[in-house]
């Protein structure tokens, strides 16, 4: 027995030792899967980084049977190496854009538990690995290694062409040829070939040169490329070549000229090649000169100075960013709040605008400032943005008048140009103001385009680069020049792009032609960029002094149109109002008591509608009703002094909540049936009326302030909405009452085809009166249906329970 518990607690111990190592390698686990960024957190490459991202269900499409040549780096995410190692494949992918769709770029990150499948397959075992994969690759080609490639863009570009020249079978499509070209070949190359410019680029033999200008020239048409060695001495002589590398233009007429450059080097051969006339992008059309004068838009072209900076362009920006971007934001808190704040506050520190524009932008800063609120509503920013409370000279022009920005058609430049050089202008006046934060107009051009720029993935690009380096800005000048090579980044990335204008290509800015010190050339022929030149460049180019003031709307005019714009709001205000105010008016206003006039003018329209012997009796009363025009008038004065209680008690009545018709309509359809068969005799009763008519009219002149109309009291009256109605009088006339009951609808009974009238004098004949006003006989035949139904049904309920109760009492009788 002490051994059976004693292996039962030796088991039970050993069980939780397991237990307890199984939770904590579970809890080791899970910190790890917290710690750790996702795949596509940790991936060291974008598609923005302009690099194919490999994956399982791609990677067969990318690498077999493809028209183009592939490089494919493999990688793990936390390699050390291969971090290191990124920048350059980046750099590499923005260098070598121009090559596609020759070469195009991929990556594959092998730490990934489904990529690997796929890295073990290719045969990879170290990282980072770079394989070349030929055009038209086999299912079962695992590439061309790379075996001890260089860490920097020069060596790969050259290991690329090196690996390019291996095709035998199936030459890329798209790639032209990079082999040496002879004197023959170019001879006769018009012949074959429909090009405007045939570029010769004469060098070594183990110079590269002329087949990275070839592949750099690739997506562009009307011009070719060759590459011709200097032992070619048939060509070298005919040009009078005497120095390697150089670059000739050759036309088919024979005759030749040299391609002027700042360095003969593969950069500017590229740039100026580029820029020759005829010579575009392919797909895009050619840029026609005289179409920029018609520019394709509503708007007339604007002849500009490319070296100067436009006022009209900055003061556009600000209008559409500030009137139409941030409009698309009813409500504007938290983040977006405090971007805003931060932006309006750097736009008032330090752009350079005119006074009126100025003292706007301090208008908007110090009404933002004073809101304490989590929120502001943009209909409140506007009332300051257009200066509802007329702050003296501040203004900020409505509307867009691009200038150095404008593009040759609508969808092209424009904002996001005026963007980028509203935002180096303030780089700049920042560091020339010598303001102590280097940070704080990046910060507020990064919260901007966070909360408030409408192109979404643009703004997932630019977070992307303010992530990677933002944080090493450290003092003014490193602000300029990060804004700048930002810049470029993005006109590399969108060039050949649609968005792409083809009279405004995207070039590394700025240009040879523009700065030629700013660009130079390393001792391996590389371009490289002078930072102190760029940099005084930039404060040089964006300087307040560069600020054309062209095509500007004048100030007074500016603020004239303001005032205008203001008033033509103010009265459309003030219209609204005086038409809510009527509207107001005439819901709470109690109707006034009908005149007498009302009445008469009434019975004499139905008289007039029912034939010719109408029309004689209202004749007749024509001159009686003349006669008591003028107590009509001192009657009504003294109705419009009421007191409020005379006002409530004069709403049509209600029985029940039930709502009174209009007395100018019929109440049921039964009085046109009445009025078609009985249509003779209420003709000649109304003839017969009429005196009795006119007797009952002058008798309300004289009436006193009204009191109980039915013996119930006035209070009472009131309560069941009686106040104001006439009682049944007994010695009315009978033809009265068949007009009122022909027009009301009300309570009576005609018997046959008599003229007669029952109604009772007595005071039953009053109360039957009141609780039948509103209601026709089909109403009353309604309501007594539908009170004898509901009797009988709860007869029946009762005589059911009853039969069922006694029923349950003799069950619970018997034994």
């Amino acid at each position: 027995m002490a051994r059976r518990c004693s292996c039962a607690t030796s088991l039970l111990t050993g069980n939780i030792r397991i237990h307890l190592k199984q939770l904590l390698a579970s809890a080791v686990s899970l910190c790890f899967c917290l710690l750790l960024p996702s795949a596509a957190e940790a991936s060291l490459y974008k598609a923005s980084d302009q690099i194919l991202v490999l994956n399982p269900e791609n990677v067969d499409s990318v690498l077999i049977n493809s028209t183009a040549a592939v490089v494919v780096e493999f990688y793990a995410h936390w390699c050390g190496h291969c971090i290191a190692f990124s920048p350059v494949y980046k750099s590499l992918a923005r260098d070598i854009k121009e090559w596609r769709p020759a070469v195009d770029l991929a990556a594959i990150d092998c730490a990934v538990e489904e990529n690997r499948k796929i890295c073990t397959g290719f045969g990879i075992t170290g990282y980072p690995t770079i394989k070349f994969f030929h055009a038209y690759s086999k299912s079962d080609s695992t590439g061309l290694d790379f075996q001890g490639f260089p860490r920097e863009v020069r060596g790969l570009r050259q290991k690329i062409i090196d690996k390019m020249e291996t095709h035998e079978e199936h030459w890329p499509p798209a790639c032209p040829p990079l082999e040496p070209t002879s004197q023959a070949e170019i001879d006769s190359f018009f012949e074959t070939n429909n090009v405007e410019h045939l570029a010769l680029i004469f060098e070594d033999s183990k110079s590269y040169v002329g087949r990275e200008v070839t592949l750099d020239l690739l997506q562009y048409e009307n011009i070719a490329v060759r590459r011709v060695l200097r032992t070619e001495e048939g060509l070298v002589d005919k040009l009078g070549v005497t120095k390697f590398p150089s670059c000739y233009l050759y036309y088919s007429d024979g005759s030749f000229t040299r391609l002027q450059v700042n360095f003969e080097a593969r950069t500017f051969y590229s740039y100026t090649l580029k820029r020759l006339p005829g010579v575009v992008r392919s797909g895009k059309p050619r840029p026609v000169i005289t179409d920029l004068h018609t520019n394709n838009t509503k708007e007339p072209w604007r002849p500009f100075n490319r070296t100067m900076v436009y006022m009209a362009d900055l003061e556009s920006t600000l209008h559409y960013s500030l009137r139409v971007e941030l409009s698309a934001h009813t409500i504007i808190k938290g983040e977006a709040l405090t971007a805003l704040k931060l932006y309006i506050s750097v736009l008032t520190k330090h752009f350079p605008g005119r006074p009126v524009v100025m003292n706007l932008l301090k208008s908007v800063d110090s009404w933002l400032q004073e809101q304490s609120g989590a929120e502001v509503s943009y209909k409140a920013l506007r009332d300051v943005l257009d200066n509802v409370a007329q702050v003296p000279d501040a203004a900020l022009p409505e509307g867009v008048r691009w200038v150095g920005c404008q593009g040759s058609k609508p969808q092209f430049r424009r904002y996001p140009c005026g963007v980028w050089t509203l935002f180096h202008v303030l780089t700049v006046q920042a560091k020339t103001s010598g303001s102590s934060e280097p940070l704080e107009v990046l910060q507020a051009m990064r919260g901007y385009v966070h909360n408030f720029f409408g192109c979404r993935i643009c703004v997932e690009h630019f977070d992307v680069m303010a992530q990677e380096s933002m944080a090493e800005v450290n003092s003014l000048s490193t602000a300029v020049l990060w804004l700048w090579s930002r810049h470029n980044r993005v006109n590399n990335r969108l060039a050949g792009a649609l968005s792409e204008d083809p009279h405004f290509p995207k070039i590394q800015w700025p240009s040879p032609d523009l700065c030629s010190a700013c660009h130079g050339v390393k001792r391996t022929g590389e371009h490289s960029w002078s930072q102190e030149k760029v940099l005084s460049f930039l404060l040089s180019y964006f300087s307040s002094n560069n600020l054309l003031t062209d095509y500007l709307e004048d100030e007074s005019r500016v603020l004239a149109k303001q005032r205008e714009q203001q008033q033509l709001v103010r009265e459309a205000q003030k219209l609204l109002e005086r038409k809510a105010r009527e509207a107001l008016d005439s819901i709470t206003q109690s109707p006034s008591p009908p005149t007498l006039e009302e009445e008469e003018e009434e019975e004499e329209e139905d008289e007039e509608e029912e034939g010719a012997p109408e029309e004689t009796v209202a004749e007749e009363e024509g001159g009686q009703r003349a006669a008591a025009e003028h107590d009509i008038g001192v009657k009504t004065s003294e109705r419009s002094h009421m007191s409020r209680g005379w006002r409530q008690a004069q709403r049509k009545p209600s029985i029940v909540g039930i709502k009174l018709r209009d007395p100018h309509e019929d109440i049921v359809d039964l009085d046109s049936f009445v009025n078609q068969h009985y249509k003779a005799k209420a003709l000649r009763a109304a003839a017969a009326a009429s005196s009795q008519v006119k007797h009952r009219s002058l008798q309300r002149k004289e009436e006193p302030e009204p009191g109980p109309v039915f013996g119930l009291g006035m209070e009472m009256d009131v309560g069941v909405g009686m106040v104001g109605l006439q009682p049944m009088e007994p010695d009315s006339g009978l033809g009265q009452q068949r007009n009122r009951l022909q027009k009301r609808g009300l309570t009576g009974q005609y018997i046959g085809g008599s003229e007669e009238v029952e109604l009772s004098p007595s005071r039953r004949g009053n109360w039957m009166s009141v609780l039948s006003i509103g209601f026709s006989k089909v109403d009353i035949s309604l309501c007594v249906i539908l009170y004898v139904l509901s009797s009988m049904c709860l007869l029946v309920m009762y005589l059911y329970f009853k039969n069922r109760l006694r029923l349950r009492r003799a069950k619970v009788a018997l034994p």
